[in-house]
């Protein structure tokens, strides 16, 4: 088995981050994805630059670092959807599928005939799941949606950023990237459901329902308390001391969980009389009194380097780490025995490898794979209608000249 997703097809009409991420996931899983793209044009993605892959000749291609994060073990296919023969085109691969993402404005495959009450009476089985930034219901539902705006109205940056500063966003679209994740379970879990009824169904994901979500315990501690949550900087709401700290030489975390690791703590760091200092003597106590614990543990642990402290604090048990820069995080001795940096071949170069980011799950039986590299546009165009809807070379010769494909 290629993964627990082999024999399993998606037909993925979308584009940029929060819809490939989800789909590229199920790539990984094994299933077959056919990412139906615009002829010339294609993902956004692919022109967001530099840096750019190259060619053999050292020229820039049109596949940017920001588009192979999202969609390996895909293959591409380009139809002009706004044309009638491109949506029966469309409308033929569906038939095929057992899955279809879209990451269109509310209404737009509507228009082309594509939209889920168009096609369901003729694909009961059909899986289909919409991702946008408001979801398909609600007043905001027409409007387009970004994961930056899903940041900002969904409540991140208000917790993110130092306490006295201006909200931050976090430095990668977060937003779009849990949307994705969020989408990817809903999938699965209607798989599960069509393999016990034979069912289809409509799956509605929106980035800011998705922002909202995972707020968890910050937006719980409102529900529950009715204190609106501010931003702390590096440090944690509900335990102390959980933040950064400056050594010696630069930036490390240190992240006492409980009352037993602040003792270890303070014994490690010389300072077991704060142990006994009712302001620092239990979690609530250290919560109350942070910022004069914090000015005090400053002062202490800014003599020495991140590796003694690291050193001296994980053979007690006490959790911390230093703030790697992401050369560093690939470095990292415990990042590569995990396999989180693969390399594939490059689409550009037959006799070159590019370095990406693999996938966390590890599943004992039917492991993730990586069989596919980020598709150059169309590559795939006479493959796949070639094989799956068995269309001659003639009339792909024919849809070519008529730009449909």
């Amino acid at each position: 088995m290629t993964g627990p997703l082999e024999n399993i097809r998606v037909i993925d009409f979308t584009r940029v981050l929060a819809g490939p991420f989800c789909t590229q996931l199920l790539g990984d899983l094994g299933a077959d994805i056919i990412k139906i793209e615009r002829p010339n044009i294609g993902d956004d993605t692919r022109k967001w630059g530099p840096p750019y892959l190259k060619d053999a000749q050292g020229n820039e291609t049109n596949e940017s670092a920001y588009y192979l994060s999202a969609n390996r073990n895909k293959r591409s296919v380009t139809i002009d959807l706004a044309r009638l023969e491109g949506q029966a085109l469309a409308k033929r691969l569906i038939a095929k599928g057992d899955i279809v993402v879209e990451n269109f404005k509310v209404g737009t495959l509507k228009k082309y005939g594509l939209a889920y009450d168009q096609i369901k009476a003729s694909t009961p089985a059909l899986i289909y799941c919409s991702i946008t930034g408001f979801g398909q219901t609600g007043p905001y539902a027409p409007r387009a949606g970004y994961d930056y705006l899903a940041q900002a109205m969904g409540g991140l940056m208000s917790i993110t950023g130092e306490a006295t500063g201006e909200p931050v966003k976090v430095g990668i679209g977060i937003a779009d990237i849990m949307a994705g994740m969020y989408a990817a379970n809903a999938i699965l879990a209607a798989l599960h459901r069509r393999d016990v009824t034979g069912e289809g169904q409509y799956i509605d994901i929106g980035l800011l329902d998705s922002q909202v979500a995972w707020l968890t315990y910050e937006g719980q501690n409102y529900l529950s308390g009715g204190k609106v949550p501010r931003r702390l900087g590096n440090a944690h709401p509900n335990i102390v001391p959980y933040q950064t700290f400056e050594a010696a030489d630069g930036y490390f975390v240190l992240a006492v969980g409980n009352d037993r690791q602040f003792h270890k703590f303070c014994n490690v760091a010389g300072c077991p009389s704060l142990v006994s200092d009712p302001r620092f003597a239990t979690n609530t106590q250290r919560i109350a009194n942070r910022k004069e614990l914090a000015s005090l543990l400053s002062d202490i642990l800014i003599q020495k380097p991140i590796k003694y402290w690291t050193d001296a604090l994980e053979k007690q048990g006490v959790p911390s780490g230093p703030v790697n820069d992401i050369r560093e995080v690939f470095e990292d001795p415990q990042i590569q025995h995990r396999g989180m940096k693969i390399q594939m071949p490059d689409p550009a170069r037959d006799d070159q490898q590019i370095d990406m980011i693999g996938n966390p799950i590890k599943l004992s039986e039917t492991p993730v794979s990586y069989r596919r590299s980020p598709p150059i546009l169309g590559q795939h165009t006479d493959e796949v209608l070639g094989e799956v809807l068995e269309m001659s070379a003639l009339e792909r010769k024919d849809l070519r000249e008529k730009d449909i494909i």
